[in-house]
């Protein structure tokens, strides 16, 4: 089969399409004939080596975090799914391998594709939907009459969180550029910051949680529009302790690592009397099976940027390292 290799950490010569042999699934396990795959942001950053210090992948190994397609095999115990199933997932964190022709993954991980959706959409969907979901709905409880706060609203995440954010009843603030306006209002957002000629914070008050995006001082400056008690969870900052603990299943050492380097947000939240998170998402079939419902439901609608070929995968990574994508890239492995 062919697939996306990460040779080694550094830039795009790092990666290269090859022929490798097609994984066999064991017990519990599903092989899965993919036909598309999403990109993310966590891409292109573990072929940097950002994430060495959590994750520590041997090399030479397939990048890839999500797909669609359909099941070709499945492994001893795994009864869940059949031959011919259409399914979509996000990888196991420790071992990726969606960039290929086929991919290998425990059984409770998939969902099934509701028959409306076609496979580039539903690879749009699995890591920015489940961390949206799980980061509006888990983290910062929003319900109805919560007020929220999530920048940078018109991409990969930010479009499913706007929409979620509204199914779950919150009144939902967030920053475009006038290129990306008329998108996160279609989508619901009811205040739309123009981040190009003001500063959000001069709009943005008494906020009961922000979903950070964007990191930085983006991040350092939603202490300020939150109201006392309030929360802010990121998925661009500096991970904290709970993010060992909770998120990663790891002992003393990285929670002491992640206490050290995330002292300054932490102490810029207790200023300001809110909590800061950073979030890991964990994947899960059972919540991708309840986002696919959403979207049969015309409740949630995947927005999609732009599509390359599989042959086209590292100058679609190269698009989405530029940071203008508008909602999410995906990669096609084969015709529909």
């Amino acid at each position: 089969m062919k697939a996306f290799v990460l040779t080694k950490y550094g830039g795009p010569e790092a990666t290269e399409l090859r022929e490798l042999p097609r994984p066999r699934p064991e017990q519990g396990e599903v092989l899965v004939r993919v036909h598309a795959a999403g990109l993310n942001p966590v891409d292109f950053k573990t072929r940097e080596g950002k994430l060495k210090i959590i994750y520590r992948y041997a090399l030479p190994t397939v990048l890839g975090n999500d797909l669609a397609g359909v099941v070709e095999e499945c492994g001893a115990g795994a009864t869940r799914f059949a031959k011919g199933d259409r399914v979509f997932a996000r990888m196991p964190k420790d071992s990726m391998g969606a960039f290929a022709e086929y991919a290998v993954l425990p059984e409770n991980l998939l969902a099934r594709i509701p028959s409306s959706v076609d496979f580039v959409t539903a690879a749009a969907v699995p890591l920015a939907g489940l961390t949206a979901l799980q980061a509006l709905r888990d983290e910062l409880n929003l319900r109805n009459g919560s007020r929220v706060f999530i920048p940078a609203g018109a991409g990969g995440v930010g479009t499913f969180a706007i929409q979620l954010a509204k199914w779950l009843g919150a009144e939902v603030t967030t920053t475009a550029s006038p290129r990306g306006k008329a998108l996160v209002e279609r989508l619901g957002a009811d205040v739309v910051i123009d981040y190009t000629s003001q500063r959000f914070e001069d709009h943005v008050h008494d906020m009961d949680g922000v979903f950070d995006l964007l990191g930085g001082e983006t991040l350092k400056t939603s202490f300020r529009v939150v109201k006392r008690g309030g929360k802010v969870v990121s998925i661009a900052g500096m991970p904290e302790p709970e993010t060992a603990r909770k998120d990663l299943g790891r002992g003393p050492l990285l929670t002491m690592l992640f206490w050290f380097a995330s002292r300054g947000l932490r102490a810029e939240a207790r200023k300001h009397g809110v909590s800061y998170r950073y979030l890991f998402m964990h994947p899960s079939g059972a919540e991708l099976a309840e986002l696919a419902q959403l979207i049969e439901q015309k409740k949630l609608e995947p927005i999609i940027d732009r599509v390359f070929l599989f042959a086209e995968i590292g100058e679609a990574i190269a698009y989405l390292e530029a940071g203008h994508a508008r909602g999410k890239v995906v990669v096609r492995m084969r015709e529909e």
